[in-house]
């Protein structure tokens, strides 16, 4: 028996069998298939990418789907301004005891708020990973993905369409 309220759960992203990062989240919605928190940024201080800069005060609404091989992270700043979509590749997701598990695959997105920018990130270090020689079939769920959300990304409809 726990004391965490039901609405409160735990993202925990691996990344090559460590974990990288471990948060608390406020549950927003679960269909079964995709499960949907927002929480704060969680990192200390600012990330700045050059592209776009996380900080304190940003909020994440962040979507993963327990058949999909993504995620997608909905990032606004403390005022509610959209600031863009930041997305990885990871394994389907999975939730066990109130903890949403996620492994990264290395692969991420970001696309700007108004759509004109849509970066594809990482891909160098999904080659130097090794995933294509220990893991093909996962490497190429990743390189789907990846594509799939650029392809989606670039869409008319945008990655607003994943979310409805």
């Amino acid at each position: 028996m726990t004391d965490r309220p039901t609405d409160q759960l735990t993202v925990t992203l691996t990344k090559a069998g460590r974990t990288k990062i471990r948060y608390p989240a406020e549950l927003v919605a679960d269909t079964g298939t995709r499960i949907t928190v927002r929480a704060p940024w969680s990192a200390p201080g600012v990330r700045d990418f050059g592209f776009v800069r996380f900080e304190p005060g940003d909020v994440f609404t962040e979507h993963f789907w327990r058949d999909r091989w993504y995620a997608v992270k909905e990032v606004r700043n403390g005022e509610g301004v959209l600031k863009g979509w930041y997305c990885d590749v990871t394994r389907p997701a999975s939730v066990e005891d109130g903890v949403i598990l996620i492994e990264d695959l290395d692969l991420d997105l970001w696309v700007s708020a108004d759509g004109s920018s849509v970066l594809r990130l990482d891909e160098d270090e999904f080659a130097e990973s090794g995933l294509a020689d220990t893991d093909p079939e996962a490497a190429a769920q990743a390189v789907r993905a990846l594509d799939t959300l650029d392809t989606q990304a670039r869409s008319a409809a945008g990655l607003s369409a994943l979310l409805a």
